[in-house]
Parts: structure tokens; sequence; C-alpha cells
């Protein structure tokens, strides 16, 4: 019985949630994230802006009240929908698909957990540390590009925090443009 009120519950949120992951992936697509920032510009540098904008999204959800996070489980099971199907579109074979999800949602956990440990700290070094090793992967970043792309992530955070909850539970979020929020 459990097990279907919850269904119940996050069905009630599916759309919603849809809608709200589609606003985390037009802002991650955002050109200036990768002309100006330098982000790169393949699979995993997308991944990663995805990543961060749907955690930025999901950390306001699962800290607002009911049904904040209900929706934060929306948010993430339409990310992992989206990413199975964005691979099977790519040709991943459909016995490898859930091993690469499965990848990519241990990988969205983990940096979600880094991210979201160092901003309940006030953390920021760590914060940008996070989002350099994660974006970069090793790679040293374009001068300044950890720092604009950190106080962009905080600009964001803090443009969220003021997203009224009814307006998020009817799917609707706008994210600041990327140079905007960088400054």
């Amino acid at each position: 019985m459990l097990g279907l009120l919850r269904m119940i519950r996050r069905g009630r949120h599916e759309r919603a949630g849809f809608e709200l992951y589609g606003a985390a992936v037009a802002a991650a697509r955002d050109p200036f994230l990768y002309l100006a920032m330098g982000v790169p510009d393949t699979l995993d540098g997308r991944f990663d802006m995805v990543s961060l904008h749907a955690f930025l999204l999901i950390d306001r959800l699962r800290h607002a009240q009911s049904p904040g996070p209900a929706l934060a489980q929306a948010v993430f099971d339409a990310m992992f929908r989206d990413m199975d199907v964005n691979l099977r579109e790519m040709g991943v074979g459909d016995l490898s698909v859930g091993r690469k999800v499965r990848v990519m949602w241990e990988a969205f956990h983990g940096r979600a957990a880094v991210y979201a440990a160092a901003l309940e700290a006030g953390d920021i070094a760590a914060l940008e540390a996070a989002l350099e090793r994660n974006v970069w992967r090793g790679a040293p970043a374009p001068d300044g590009a950890s720092q604009a792309l950190t106080r962009a992530a905080l600009a964001q955070r803090r443009h969220l925090a003021t997203r009224s909850l009814n307006d998020l539970v009817r799917g609707v979020v706008d994210f600041l443009p990327a140079g905007e929020a960088a400054r």
C-alpha cells in the first residue's frame, strides 16, 4: 500500500518534474557556459552542466515544505528517464543502457553530495574545487573559469531560492542567463 501511495504522489508531480527538468536543461545549454567560461562542449561537459543545474533545482526543492521533496524526486526521475532516452537515441544498445544510466546516476549523486556539503558549510573554495575537478576532469580550467562557474552556481542558487513553491509545483521556473549569473 505504501508503495502505491508513493507512486500516486510521484505521478502527481511527474509533469511538473519534466517541465522543471526541461528548464534546467535549457539553462545548461546556455552558450555562454561553453564559449565564455570554457566548459568543454562535449557529452561529459554537457552532462556536468545539466547535473549542476538539476542539482541546484533539486536542492531548492528538497529544502522546501511539502510537496517540495516529492517534486525534487520528480525532477530527479525526469532527469534519468531523459538520460535513458538520450542514450537509446545515440544508439547505445538496450543491454548496456541500464549500466550506463547507473554510472551516470552514481556520478550525479557523487557530485550532488559534494556540492551540497560545500554549500551547507558555506565553503565556496570547496565548491569551486569540486566544480573544477568535475567539469574540467583533471585538465586545467581556463583562467578564471572555475571562479566564474562558481559565481554562476551561487547566483543561480540565490535566484532559485526566490522562486515561489506554487510556481515550481506548476512546473514553472526560470534560471538566470549564465553571463548574468557569472558576474
